[in-house]
């Protein structure tokens, strides 16, 4: 998901169920919707100007859309499984569920470089939701209630934090979801299944 002029765009999963939605932040009520194929599993999303890209978990395809209206622009093929995606303002980085980040040329989609991820020396794999700021590429660890702060240009994770108290209790899932606030130093987070979207800010920021 990501916050962009006052309105969140949010990319939802699961096949015959997946769609692209923008909802009013304050509220969550949707203001626009629509549904991709029943065969699509829908993943990460990213706005780029006046368009928006989703992403597919195994389906290979890329769906560019038209961020006023929603509407599907044109589909790119890549290799791969499609889990999370940010726009650094100079490329896209996406995530396949390995330890590497791609990155790609935000108008064609090809790929241009990728970079390894590691904590303590290790990659680190399932990195999920992705989210780019100030520089650095901010993650969802999938079946963790995990965040971690990485730097591109070394696939350094320079932070980790750990999200668990804000876990809802009831039938929910792992935390997968982190957008940024625009100016400022907070982020909106939630989970699979959550009734709930927090505001957080996180500590040590500027500590590299």
């Amino acid at each position: 998901m990501e916050l962009v002029d006052g309105v969140l765009y949010e990319g939802t999963g699961l096949e015959g169920q997946s769609t692209m939605r923008a909802l009013d932040p304050s509220s969550g009520d949707v203001q626009k919707k629509v549904d991709l194929p029943p065969d699509f599993f829908g993943e990460g999303i990213t706005v780029v100007g006046d368009t928006i890209w989703q992403i597919t978990w195994q389906n290979g395809i890329a769906i560019e859309r038209d961020r006023r209206t929603l509407d599907e622009l044109r589909r790119v093929s890549y290799q791969g499984e499609g889990w999370g995606i940010c726009d650094d303002g100079r490329r896209l980085v996406m995530s396949d569920g390995t330890a590497k980040l791609t990155f790609r040329d935000p108008r064609s989609f090809q790929e241009t470089g990728s970079v390894q991820v590691t904590r303590d020396g290790k990659p680190l794999t399932q990195l999920n939701e992705l989210e780019c700021v100030g520089g650095k590429v901010w993650s969802n660890v999938w079946k963790t209630d995990e965040i971690v702060r990485i730097d591109p240009a070394t696939g350094k994770v320079v932070n980790t934090y750990d999200l668990a108290s804000l876990k809802p209790s009831g039938d929910v899932d792992v935390l997968n979801g982190i957008a940024h606030v625009p100016g400022t130093n907070e982020f909106l987070v939630t989970g699979k299944n959550w009734p709930t979207i927090f505001r957080v800010r996180f500590n040590g920021m500027g500590q590299d």
